[in-house]
């Protein structure tokens, strides 16, 4: 009820807000807040590689299917280290799992082409704030495991669409080629409040359902730590 009232423009927290220089709102991904002279939205991931792919542009195409759509309607479900969805309704597809550590998708997969971790490998994050990041490998993978970019890279081939790198640099290239900000590395650029200002528009209701964690315990929420021994 309080969100609805804000959102309609009524309450005493309504009244404080609009009196407001320069208010700054940091709450979930399905919000939007913003106007002409002022970002006031900020949002908090819950997933690390989650920034980087909206950059990329990682959501479904037109008429795609987000993760509801594809579990239980995929013949082929390809899993790039995805552990952390009901694994009970991916139905009778054939699951491919690329990951680390023999978490839940490697637990439901077909076939499990083995990945390097995040320390076996040198990767590029972006932050929340939308700051570039590299990282370097501290070690190589163990037995047949690989780099995620060397196995679809071998994919490629088998499926005769070869992808147009060999190595991480020709892929780098290929990257700050199609996405120049992702080239300047430790730096935030300057965004724009005219994407939110559209998605505003768009309207919509607000839902009155409780609001609910999606972490049930910080300590154990990647492959890795449910891994461990001492965790």
């Amino acid at each position: 009820e309080s969100l609805k009232d804000l959102a309609d423009g009524n309450g005493k927290f309504f009244q404080v807000l609009k009196k407001a220089t320069h208010p700054l709102i940091t709450v979930g991904a399905a919000v939007n807040a913003a106007r002409a002279d002022w970002n006031g939205f900020a949002v908090l991931h819950n997933a690390a590689g989650r920034v980087g792919g909206l950059d990329l542009g990682f959501v479904p195409g037109e008429g795609g299917k987000g993760v509801a759509g594809m579990l239980g309607e995929t013949d082929l479900l390809f899993l790039l280290g995805a552990d952390e969805i009901d694994m009970a309704k991916t139905g009778g597809a054939f699951v491919v799992y690329i990951g680390t550590h023999g978490d839940a998708g490697a637990h439901r997969a077909n076939v499990i082409l083995p990945a390097a971790a995040y320390t076996e490998k040198s990767g590029t994050y972006v932050n929340t704030e939308g700051r570039v990041q590299h990282t370097n490998r501290a070690g190589f993978a163990p037995g047949d495991a690989r780099e995620d970019w060397a196995i679809l890279r071998a994919l490629s081939d088998v499926l005769g669409k070869k992808l147009p790198f060999d190595s991480l640099p020709q892929l780098r290239a290929k990257l700050y080629g199609e996405y120049p900000h992702l080239a300047r590395i430790d730096q935030v650029l300057a965004g724009s409040a005219d994407d939110v200002a559209r998605a505003a528009k768009l309207g919509g209701r607000l839902n009155k359902g409780t609001f609910t964690s999606p972490v049930k315990d910080f300590y154990l929420t990647n492959p890795i730590a449910r891994a461990s021994a001492v965790m």
